[in-house]
């Protein structure tokens, strides 16, 4: 590549300008070896032009990965794994509970709670001795949407319904916090009205720390869309029967049965698996 600037299109559909750093960041950050890096990035260097999408660089970056380190491409396509949990919301509402149980609370999904004016289905609730927690669940299968403002203001308005009200999670309780939680990211005007209202928000890479990609990096609980041995119509088929983590097709051997994998299918599945999801002692 030469030292002229060149401009990609993001999912979003804007421009910014190539940067060499933040593909080998995203390389390191999934945990390809110094050796691979260079070389896909060389590559793409190589061969990017100006107006392609961040998309079709993915997408080689992504097939170099499968080809040099097979379990790094899987931590490098975590956000479209993420994505593919679509196209309905409800795998990713699973999803985000066990995050949840993961740090110790109990969870349940789908629930029709009783605010001071009316009702709401609320997502995700999570709770503890010491918290109870209320979460919105807004999943995007395209990469560029962003919850916006509205989302942000009709998300307070439920929350406010619901804290002067009593529940019953565990024990009698009064609603500690309410999150907004998506698998994209926010507009400005969703951040900026949230940190004055006092909504918290969880993005793929907002806040700064305990993000939703740092959730689910620390918790080992990769979705199963991540498992690369695995065909979109077989990874349909697990979270149609309840199989949304990689570690589940370990634990839920009935749900799995239950698909019809073939042998050799499955065993491939379960090494690949214990990759990047692994058994915890």
């Amino acid at each position: 590549m030469s030292d002229q600037k060149i401009f990609i299109i993001k999912t979003d559909g804007t421009k910014e300008e190539f940067q060499r750093s933040k593909l080998e960041e995203s390389l390191v950050r999934s945990g390809a070896s110094i050796e691979v890096k260079d070389k896909i990035v060389n590559h793409i260097s190589r061969e990017i032009e100006d107006g392609m999408s961040t998309t079709a660089i993915y997408s080689h970056a992504f097939e170099l990965l499968h080809k040099f380190e097979r379990p790094v491409a899987a931590r490098y396509s975590l956000k479209r794994a993420i994505a593919d949990l679509g196209p309905s919301g409800f795998p990713f509402e699973k999803f985000v509970a066990e995050i949840f149980k993961a740090k110790g609370y109990t969870t349940l999904t789908d629930q029709i709670v009783d605010g001071r004016c009316v009702d709401h289905e609320i997502d995700v609730v999570a709770w503890n001795e010491n918290k109870l927690i209320m979460a919105e669940a807004k999943f995007h299968n395209e990469l560029g949407l962003k919850s916006d403002l509205k989302v942000a203001l009709y998300i307070k308005a439920r929350f406010d319904d619901l804290k002067e009200k009593e529940f019953i999670f565990g024990t009698k309780r009064k609603l500690d916090e309410g999150i907004l939680i998506t698998n994209t990211n926010f507009t400005a005007k969703a951040v900026q009205y949230c940190e004055c209202a006092g909504v918290r928000l969880i993005g793929w890479n907002y806040p700064s720390s305990e993000n939703l990609h740092d959730m689910i990096e620390d918790s080992s609980l990769h979705p199963i869309t991540c498992l690369t041995t695995l065909s979109l119509v077989e990874k349909k088929n697990l979270m149609e029967k309840g199989v949304v983590l990689c570690k589940s097709i370990r634990e839920n051997s009935d749900a799995v049965a239950s698909v019809g994998l073939h042998k050799d299918v499955l065993e491939n599945a379960i090494k690949e698996s214990l990759i990047f999801c692994p058994e915890l002692s």
